[in-house]
């Protein structure tokens, strides 16, 4: 990848940001101020990244056809609920007004051999939101064995992934690049047009960098756009519109 600039690096990742807001205190204040911040003097973030009860709110916020997107989580952050539920959750995000769905997997079944969870998880959300991205989280910090993520990765894009998502942000190890690269990797070896999503722990350009060069490193030249690539990540913007604007910034907490 060609060497980006702190500023092109930054540009570059606001355009890719899903910003993001899944904290337990979150209330209708902090989705107005989310919808804000996403719309920066810069540009826009790709999406923000809410709880599905708040899909309505924002929708009421930034009205229809927005050109920031409005992803919302399901089966999140645990993976454990039923499908008949989470086809339910997808169903009712997607009337609300989500455009993006971000689906955590059954990753506990998975680790005790149960690939077939997966496939019908994702099968089932997948045909519940035909017309959405749908975003297949696999927490990849909870599953740990190279082998079990690329194993994840596979099942997640053969069963309809548009994107495969590192984590929830909720554990103790969330985006890696060691994962990034399986991932990465498995969506080459597909030779299906499916995107990377690196969630959790990453707040700066610099971080942000890394991720870009190696699925750059991995994937065709100027692979890396909103429709393939995304980062979730809230104190990310800060850093993001610090080196845009010259100034240093105070970092915000974690959307997580």
């Amino acid at each position: 990848m060609e060497l980006l600039s702190p500023r092109e690096a930054a540009a570059l990742a606001l355009s890719l940001l899903d910003l993001t807001n899944l904290r337990d205190d979150c209330d209708n204040a902090a989705i107005e101020k989310l919808c804000a911040k996403a719309q920066t003097p810069y540009g826009n973030a790709a999406a923000i990244c809410i709880w599905p009860r708040f899909v309505a709110y924002a929708r009421s916020i930034l009205g229809p056809d927005h050109a920031v997107r409005i992803a919302t989580v399901v089966n999140f952050p645990s993976g454990d609920l039923p499908v008949a539920t989470v086809i339910d959750e997808t169903k009712k995000a997607v009337e609300d007004g989500a455009d993006e769905i971000d689906l955590v997997i059954p990753y506990r079944k998975l680790l005790a051999g149960d690939d077939a969870s997966v496939t019908e998880m994702v099968e089932a959300v997948r045909a519940a939101c035909p017309n959405s991205c749908l975003k297949v989280i696999l927490e990849t910090g909870e599953l740990k064995d190279a082998g079990i993520i690329r194993r994840a990765s596979e099942l997640a894009i053969a069963s309809g992934a548009d994107f495969i998502k590192t984590s929830t942000g909720k554990v103790a190890v969330n985006a890696t690049l060691e994962a990034a690269d399986i991932m990465l990797q498995a969506i080459q070896n597909s030779k299906k047009r499916v995107g990377f999503k690196p969630a959790g722990g990453i707040s700066t350009v610099a971080d942000a960098d890394l991720y870009l060069r190696l699925a750059q490193t991995i994937m065709q030249p100027n692979w890396i756009m909103p429709s393939t690539f995304r980062f979730g990540a809230s104190s990310l913007l800060d850093d993001i519109l610090g080196v845009l604007s010259g100034n240093a910034t105070l970092r915000a907490s974690g959307g997580y």
